[in-house]
């Protein structure tokens, strides 16, 4: 059997207990694991966005929190800003859309 020294084994423990802690989420900030998938949601609205010949994507920036996707930006008509909610709404993974887009 190996004799490890206590001083050791606490200081692996303090650290896991540390890395432990750094990856949990709080109120106002995402977990790492979280904040990724995020991000491909993000990507995956901006993507479907890009694809519908009715909507502009480049006046539109997409921030995802929690599974809630945030539209904002400029667009022409008002039903640029309905697609552009649709769209968002139909990816997967998105639980809630605030349409903050603003029509010129």
């Amino acid at each position: 059997m190996i004799n490890v020294p206590k001083t050791v084994v606490a200081a692996s423990m303090a650290i896991f207990a540390l890395s432990a802690v750094a990856c949990q989420s709080t109120p106002t900030q995402e977990s790492t694991g979280e904040y990724v998938d995020a991000t491909v949601i993000s990507t995956k609205v901006r993507a479907k966005i890009a694809q519908d010949k009715s909507v502009s994507i480049f006046p539109i920036d997409v921030t995802t929190f929690r599974d809630t996707v945030q539209l904002s930006g400029f667009v022409n008509s008002a039903e640029e800003k309905r697609r552009a909610g649709e769209l968002a709404r139909s990816v997967e993974g998105v639980r809630n859309v605030e349409n903050n887009i603003t029509v010129k």
